[in-house]
């Protein structure tokens, strides 16, 4: 979907913008009717992509982005001969690491700047969890190497010397172990990053296990990034046009979500399947037919599941019935972990979501609270209602920020303009793999 800029915030950029980049871009949509009502924050944040955009093409060559200017025998080798003569080639222009709320359109920025780039540089954009998924992969890969770290980040280099990624949240403590040195090892490669987050550097993995481990990486990270904030309090994603779409309400409603499954799926027949996920596991999916599948809540966010599960999932199915969400809080915290992850996975992937749900997005995480929010919190009139209340409240600083995006993602996802664009995208795959066939035949 069309993320909001404004004609009158756009007039107030003095600039003198390049024949090409983010912001004539921008200008280009905008004067298409094709982004509206925005703010002069978003604007700003342009300007930093643009200012951005502008130092890596003077400095081009210089960087090594052209990735047929480079040899193919030199790029097979380049880790070989780092071993040899081992040093450091950092980038001579600095990273972008844009923060802000949700829906302030950090995503959509980035992907503006990187689709302006030339198609022949060594550049890459991938969601985080996605990223820290394949580092995990190949560290397997790599078992019984000296320093397989080194070779994984070597390979990333090999393969992009600008690297985009897209919600930086460090919520595992293994993840956050490893990020210092494969880090220094990207930078040290003349690895050029540009990252999205909701969260500010230094409030990454706040009050996660052993976080001064995690520490130098944040000072790694501000090195060689310039940090920039996303002030805006507009959320977009929730300007879309609401509707009931497929997100139902109340409890007792399985025979509702069957009977919109059935719809779904047509003739086809539901049965369980078998999806293949990384290293070799593979994910029980209960029923699926015509690119649908179904699950009960326990089944999907209940089970000791995470993203590289829901990543094999989606890639085999692109619309998700869940059965029976359940309001979130202290009991199911690890659950809600879960849930937030599910989302994330779906956004990414446009997939399309029929649910039934104990309540609105915005009640289902009523009682997930940050630390700060807790203590804010004001008390109760009778103590009896404040022990009922309070009970199940889950103060968490991780999930209390990321509820924020769920929430927003889950609006959007069930507005009018993303089941459109959803479904318009389902027709012309079809239309793809049709004529594909009629070729063949």
């Amino acid at each position: 979907m069309s993320k909001a800029f404004s004609t009158d915030a756009a007039a107030k950029v003095n600039i003198t913008v390049n024949r090409t980049g983010p912001l004539v871009e921008y200008e280009r949509r905008t004067a298409a009717g094709e982004l509206v009502d925005g703010d002069a924050c978003q604007v700003g944040t342009l300007k930093e992509l643009q200012r951005l955009y502008d130092e890596i093409f003077e400095s081009a060559d210089a960087c090594g982005l052209d990735r047929y200017a480079v040899p193919e025998k030199i790029v097979r080798n380049r880790w070989f001969w780092s071993r040899l003569m081992p040093q450091s080639s950092y980038a001579p222009v600095k990273g972008l690491y844009l923060y802000g709320g949700v829906g302030t359109g950090k995503t959509m920025l980035m992907d503006l700047f990187f689709d302006q780039l030339p198609c022949n540089w060594r550049k890459k954009r991938i969601h985080f969890h996605d990223f820290m998924l394949n580092v995990h992969s190949c560290l397997q890969r790599h078992k019984g190497v000296t320093d397989p770290l080194e070779v994984v980040a070597g390979e990333i280099s090999d393969e992009a010397i600008l690297l985009c990624l897209d919600e930086f949240m460090v919520t595992d403590v293994a993840d956050a172990l490893i990020l210092n040195r494969l880090f220094r090892y990207l930078f040290s490669n003349g690895i050029i990053l540009v990252a999205t987050s909701n969260r500010a550097p230094h409030n990454l993995y706040e009050g996660g296990l052993q976080r001064d481990l995690f520490l130098p990486f944040i000072a790694t990270l501000k090195e060689r990034c310039v940090v920039h904030e996303i002030g805006s309090a507009v959320d977009y994603r929730k300007l879309t046009s609401e509707e009931q779409g497929f997100y139902f309400i109340g409890k007792d409603l399985s025979s509702l979500l069957k009977e919109k499954f059935q719809h779904l799926i047509s003739e086809y027949i539901a049965s369980p399947q078998v999806v293949e996920v990384v290293m070799g596991r593979t994910l029980q999916v209960p029923l699926g037919a015509n690119g649908c599948a179904y699950f009960s809540f326990e089944e999907l966010c209940e089970k000791p599941l995470g993203a590289a599960d829901y990543l094999g999932l989606f890639k085999n199915f692109h619309t998700l019935a869940l059965e029976g969400v359940p309001k979130f809080g202290l009991h199911n915290r690890t659950a809600a972990y879960r849930f937030v992850t599910l989302v994330d996975v779906m956004y990414e992937n446009r997939s399309r979501l029929l649910c039934t749900a104990e309540g609105s997005p915005q009640e289902l995480f009523e009682n997930i609270v940050t630390v700060s929010d807790a203590r804010q919190m004001a008390p109760r009139t009778s103590s009896r209602s404040r022990r009922n209340d309070d009970s199940d409240l889950c103060v968490d600083n991780e999930l209390g920020f990321a509820k924020e995006r769920t929430i927003s993602r889950l609006t959007e996802m069930n507005s009018k303009e993303y089941l459109e664009q959803h479904a318009e995208e389902e027709r012309q795959l079809s239309q793809e793999l049709a004529n594909a066939d009629a070729v063949q035949a």
